[in-house]
């Protein structure tokens, strides 16, 4: 039937290939920050943050946790609104200086992870995902998750910079 929501073939396993990409990226990246947390840190304060041993911390909880979160399909538009302000955070401190394309640094990669987890958000978890079995996705899906999504990490993202970051090009 057009228009309604696909169950089976594709359309039900598309999701499932999703969250395993963003999330599993997003957990690479925690684990990475984790493993090295005094490394992370010492980075995070050559970039610009304030108080980057939290920022190390904090950058790897909500990077596994919402990385976790996105591959169980479980609470997706906060979990997808994490890793837009994550990478929201990391393109605007480390990528946009450096242009569009990644093989310079640029924010080309941070980008379409942020973009691929408001269309995750946006278009629901699917069918095999916590979220499912609780209910949650009929309520929790759409245009209005979409731009909630977007809306909560874009804020997270500019009230974290605006309270630790500081440009160390820009002399402040």
């Amino acid at each position: 039937m057009p228009g309604s929501k696909t169950t089976s073939g594709v359309g039900s396993i598309a999701p499932l290939l999703l969250r395993g990409a963003i999330g599993g990226t997003l957990i690479a990246h925690g684990v990475k920050h984790a493993r090295s947390l005094s490394g992370t840190a010492g980075w995070f304060g050559s970039i610009g943050f304030r108080q980057p041993r939290i920022q190390a911390v904090s950058s790897a909880v909500v990077e596994v946790g919402a990385g976790g979160a996105i591959v169980l399909g479980a609470a997706t538009p906060a979990a997808a609104a994490a890793g837009i302000g994550t990478m929201a955070v990391a393109a605007r401190s480390v990528h946009v200086r450096n242009g569009f394309f990644i093989t310079a640094e640029g924010w080309e990669y941070v980008t379409n992870l942020a973009v691929a987890s408001a269309v995750l958000a946006g278009t629901g978890p699917g069918r095999w995902s916590v979220d499912r079995a609780l209910g949650w996705d009929r309520r929790l899906t759409g245009d209005r998750a979409l731009v909630t999504s977007l809306a909560l990490g874009l804020g997270a993202a500019t009230a974290q910079l605006a309270a630790f970051y500081r440009d160390p090009d820009s002399g402040d």
